[in-house]
């Protein structure tokens, strides 16, 4: 199918070695040498010499089984802290073989490889290798190794092409680039490569639209750009931009919500931009035309109608207020989060494009349903901030009216709650100069961000001069103070400009009930 339409087929053989989880293959990890990947990894064992001969020859058993499945090519990963990684570098490479010591003796493991690639496969099958440009940890490789690397697979290996990613899983923040990381942010890693090796140099690094992308073929920085998570968020990137349609391109948003953390569960891999991937060949047209209402026009509603258009349904939607995007319209705004509003303004865009009518400021009534006769209606009235029972509750105003801008806050500001809402908001407002503190009931702080995310967010907090109180209790809030349990018991009384809620929210759906009883 995929030579059919024009494309090429490369597969990536890779060893996961010190990275790896003996649970899952039921094995003990190897790895150059027995240096554990982080705290939250096992000890792997030095792999033996005998072994890694053996280990040489299944990659080219592998290589050739790619061959006769029709792949035009395989990529043999070098990167990441993974097995052929932790031989390259010298912070995880202490051996005293024949592959370990020296620049040559390190990269005698890929070179071997990639020989028995092109002795199994009658050197038929392009070699790529996936390399990194950068580890991002003292001692481990810098951008100056990667190019003497480069060179090195290229002029003693012959490989047709490099895969230039970024860092080990110590800091997989740069792995995996947040949202916070805009696109291009390992462009300088790149560069130092290309100007290294004559072969074609591919770069990957949270890619989403092609005007940087380009940019970087243009100058000559790199020959190839890859877009991977890009390519879940909206497979079509490459036609919409070609038929000057990036209005309708759906961008990846960082969130690193349903990509890596699903890979890394074992589970499929889905993705909040596109609630298609993985369920494109469910997309069937409707036997039957019918006529579709969509109550709501946040995240939900927007895609909901957008679908149902696409199926082949007459669609309209109502949005009580005068814009769309719901919660997710305001999540664009905390630093670092404005791709969001892109995501946003592609749905809106798609909608219009299959001829979804959109009606603003309209509340959906059960006698406005009876007036337009639906056949069919779509509740998506999303939620409504969370308040918690305590005294004075009431008085506070919730993150959304801050980050909308109907409130200005005070110049001493506490935020309740120590979620992804709260921190982010926490940050909005330090941003601006206000003093914020942060009060969290729970041990943690960003329980519910990922990794990457929480990286990058915990030092800007740090750096605006955030305070953040774990295992602390509200107790009241009344005149403009606040009395809070600490982890000590005792009560420790804050006097605030502005109290913001952002402990949450609960489902809003004043419709279903009333559509049911009439």
């Amino acid at each position: 199918a995929c030579h059919k339409e024009g494309a090429k087929v490369s597969i990536q053989l890779q060893h996961a070695g010190p990275e790896g989880n003996s649970k899952v293959t039921g094995y003990p990890l190897k790895s150059a040498s027995s240096i554990p990947a982080s705290v939250k990894t096992e000890i792997p064992k030095a792999i033996s010499t005998e072994e890694l001969y053996r280990l040489i020859e299944a990659y080219g058993d592998a290589a050739l089984r790619a061959k006769q499945a029709g792949a035009d090519a395989v990529e043999v990963h070098c990167a990441h802290g993974y097995l052929v990684s932790s031989f390259i570098s010298e912070r995880t490479n202490k051996r005293q073989d024949e592959f370990g010591g020296c620049f040559e003796n390190r990269m005698r493991l890929p070179k071997l490889i990639i020989e028995n690639i092109r002795k199994k496969t009658g050197g038929t099958l392009a070699v790529i290798c996936r390399i990194n440009g950068s580890d991002d940890v003292v001692g481990g490789q810098t951008p100056q190794d990667a190019a003497a690397v480069a060179s090195y697979l290229e002029k003693e290996c012959g490989v047709d092409a490099l895969h230039v990613s970024r860092a080990v899983h110590l800091h997989d923040e740069y792995m995996w680039g947040p949202s916070v990381l805009h696109e291009g942010f390992s462009s300088g890693c790149v560069t130092e490569i290309k100007q290294a090796v004559k072969i074609p140099v591919i770069t990957v690094g949270r890619y989403t639209e092609p005007q940087y992308a380009e940019l970087m073929v243009e100058e000559g920085r790199a020959d190839l750009i890859a877009f991977g998570r890009q390519s879940i968020a909206d497979p079509e990137l490459p036609r919409k931009a070609k038929d000057g349609e990036l209005e309708l391109l759906q961008p990846c948003i960082g969130c690193l919500q349903g990509c890596v953390p699903n890979m890394f569960r074992g589970e499929a891999i889905t993705c909040l931009v596109n609630p298609l991937a993985g369920r494109e060949a469910e997309l069937d047209l409707a036997e039957q035309k019918k006529k579709v209402v969509v109550v709501g026009g946040g995240p939900g509603g927007l895609y909901a109608a957008y679908v149902c258009a696409l199926l082949g349904h007459d669609v309209t939607l109502y949005e009580e207020k005068e814009m769309l995007g719901g919660n997710m319209r305001l999540a664009a705004y905390p630093p670092g989060k404005g791709c969001i509003n892109g995501m946003i303004c592609s749905y809106i865009n798609n909608c219009k494009a299959q001829g979804v009518t959109i009606e603003l400021n309209t509340s959906v009534t059960p006698e406005l349903l009876r007036e337009k006769k639906p056949d069919a209606v779509i509740v998506a009235t999303g939620s409504k901030p969370l308040m918690l029972p305590i005294p004075g509750i009431e008085k506070t105003v919730h993150a959304a009216d801050v980050l909308e801008g109907n409130v200005k806050p005070g110049k001493r500001v506490l935020v309740v709650g120590g979620g992804m809402v709260g921190l982010e908001t926490a940050l909005y407002i330090a941003s601006r100069g206000y003093h914020v503190d942060v009060v969290e009931m729970q041990q943690a702080a960003g329980k519910d961000l990922n990794k990457g995310v929480r990286k990058f967010l915990f030092d800007e907090l740090k750096e605006k001069g955030v305070n953040i109180f774990t295992s602390t209790r509200i107790e009241n809030i009344e005149n403009g103070t606040v009395s809070c349990i600490t982890p000590d018991g005792k009560i420790k009384r804050r006097n605030i400009g502005k109290v913001i809620s952002a402990v949450g929210s609960k489902p809003f759906d004043p419709l279903s009930e009333k559509l049911k009883e009439s």
